[in-house]
């Protein structure tokens, strides 16, 4: 089968296709042919050595595809999606074939592309992880998600608002804020020309807060109401910062660390058909073949893409 891989750390260039031996289905594992993946920054942190992995490694968190042969409860011909694509056989959602536990796979409804599913993917269940699983979001509560454009802000802003939040998110230009106007989002601030502990506390503060950024966790906390609570699930600005521990314990703020936040698989085919009900839409960046995996990695190091980048088999 097809794969790409990176034999040693370096820039994109380092991914190339590879002819590879096809993943052998055992006792529990469903064989599928992948159509869509995506990039994600762990991606590129791996290909960098920053993350370091077993080399040959084929990245790819979650794959999209059709199940080759019946096993397991799932018959052939079915669309699937595993987002724990690196604990398949095979390797990632960068090689075309993978033998996945069938545990790990949830079903995609009719209406929704393998595209869509895979863009929703990994950053759809972090998202419902966070708010729900985590945050345990109610209707009626007020919720800040740092860095609405990301893959995990885009989909969390529309979870949250389905769920009868009232949704603030943070955003870095004005071009990025008009997306998340669209997306019904309650109040969209700039954080490069607004103060958004101060924005929030004018309105009474937010009873949850889903932390993307690590480095603006003090922000966070003046955010809060009393009694809120912040679920740290990433460090896109860093992993170090400085927080006032007397305005923490004062207002009895629960700051919970998130870890690798996954929601299960019910609740991931749940997402999927909200989806086929156009209740969810993930965004799409692009879409390229997994043969321009290289160009995709440039891609999202800029920082440019609103969306998904899309890669296709």
């Amino acid at each position: 089968m097809k794969a790409v891989q990176f034999a040693q750390y370096g820039e994109p260039d380092v991914l190339q296709v590879q002819e590879v031996t096809d993943p052998i289905a055992e006792l529990g594992d469903v064989l599928i042919e992948v159509k869509a993946t995506t990039v994600n920054r762990l991606d590129l942190f791996q290909r960098t050595g920053s993350r370091p992995v077993n080399l040959p490694f084929t990245p790819g968190l979650e794959a999209a595809g059709i199940v080759l042969q019946d096993g397991n409860g799932f018959r052939a011909g079915e669309h699937v999606l595993t987002t724990r694509a690196l604990l398949a056989k095979g390797g990632g959602g960068y090689a075309s074939k993978l033998a996945v536990p069938a545990a790990d796979l949830a079903r995609i409804p009719a209406g929704v592309t393998f595209e869509q599913a895979a863009a929703a993917g990994l950053t759809a269940s972090t998202a419902w992880g966070s708010l729900f699983d985590l945050g345990n979001l109610q209707a009626g509560e007020r919720v800040l998600i740092w860095a609405g454009s990301s893959g995990v802000g885009t989909i969390g802003v529309q979870l949250a608002k389905y769920a009868g939040a009232w949704v603030a998110t943070t955003v870095s230009s004005d071009a990025r804020a008009k997306m998340l106007h669209k997306l019904e989002a309650d109040l969209v601030i700039n954080h490069r020309t607004q103060d958004v502990g101060k924005a929030l506390q004018e309105i009474g503060g937010v009873n949850l807060v889903i932390e993307l950024v690590g480095s603006t966790l003090q922000t966070s906390l003046h955010a809060s109401a009393p009694h809120g609570r912040i679920i740290l699930v990433g460090n896109l600005g860093g992993q170090q910062t400085t927080v006032d521990t007397q305005a923490w314990r004062l207002q009895r703020i629960q700051v919970i660390g998130g870890g690798q936040v996954h929601t299960s698989v019910a609740n991931e085919e749940k997402m999927l058909r909200l989806i086929a009900e156009k209740a969810l839409t993930p965004l799409i960046a692009c879409t390229l073949p997994i043969e321009q995996a290289a160009e995709a990695h440039r891609q999202l190091a800029s920082g440019e893409p609103q969306g998904k980048i899309v890669l296709t088999h």
